[in-house]
């Protein structure tokens, strides 16, 4: 009996090592879209028994990461341009809320904050790998969120940018050069407690037409399964 929390406490550090190796693999589409999941298969390369293995499976289903299909088991989630097109209209909705908020809310030492944090991916300063700029990215966004004071705008805004973070590799390559003059026209902004002009900005720098993500989408689709066909 003394061990058993010890037994518990390796099981629920089992279930996070897992999950945050299968959510890499689900952001990045490491699965093909709507591929099925074989777990025999995947237990065994991540070394993991069934059950924390599922139990990680189940977390990623419901953030809309995976998805499970009645009787048939769980697969990758599609990469469809209909569905990326509700993310940036949900993920838009949230961050016109936001700046709002934080217009009406945040500290001044919060925002001087952010803008310091801001100034460290200054072009020039540094060549920094793609990825890491989506990282800055989605950290100054959900900054943003955070100035608002509301935990639940916070909260959306993780789980949409998870989502669409594979699109978001793709489309930063086209956009490296303009995304720190936005995000510092923003964040004046919110600093000048200007809502309307915030959110006309939010707008412009997340705003995607539909056929710039069908675009954008095809390029994932290429850079998934050409690797595999040149391999």
């Amino acid at each position: 009996m003394a061990n058993q929390p010890k037994a518990k406490l390796e099981t629920a550090g089992n279930v996070e090592r897992l999950y945050g190796e299968l959510k890499s693999m689900a952001i990045s589409f490491a699965f093909k879209p709507d591929e099925r999941i074989n777990e025999s298969e995947l237990s065994e390369r991540l070394g993991a028994s069934r059950t924390p293995l599922r139990e990680a499976l189940n977390r990623l289903v419901a953030e809309g990461l995976l998805v499970y299909r009645s009787g048939k088991g769980f697969f990758c989630r599609p990469l469809q341009p209909q569905s990326i097109f509700d993310l940036y209209e949900a993920r838009l909705a949230v961050e016109r809320e936001a700046v709002r908020l934080a217009c009406q809310r945040a500290e001044e030492s919060d925002i001087d904050a952010l803008r310091a944090s801001l100034e460290q991916v200054r072009p020039g300063k540094a060549q920094r790998e793609l990825e890491e700029l989506v990282d800055f990215d989605e950290t100054f966004h959900l900054g943003i969120a955070r100035l608002s004071g509301n935990a639940e705008l916070c909260r959306m805004l993780e789980s949409i940018q998870a989502r669409i973070r594979f699109v978001r590799w793709i489309d930063m390559e086209n956009r490296r050069q303009v995304t720190f003059g936005q995000h510092m026209d923003i964040l004046d902004a919110i600093g000048a407690r200007d809502a309307e002009k915030a959110q006309a900005l939010v707008a412009e720098h997340v705003e995607r037409r539909a056929e710039q993500i069908s675009q954008v989408v095809r390029e994932g689709y290429s850079r998934i399964y050409i690797p595999q066909l040149s391999a």
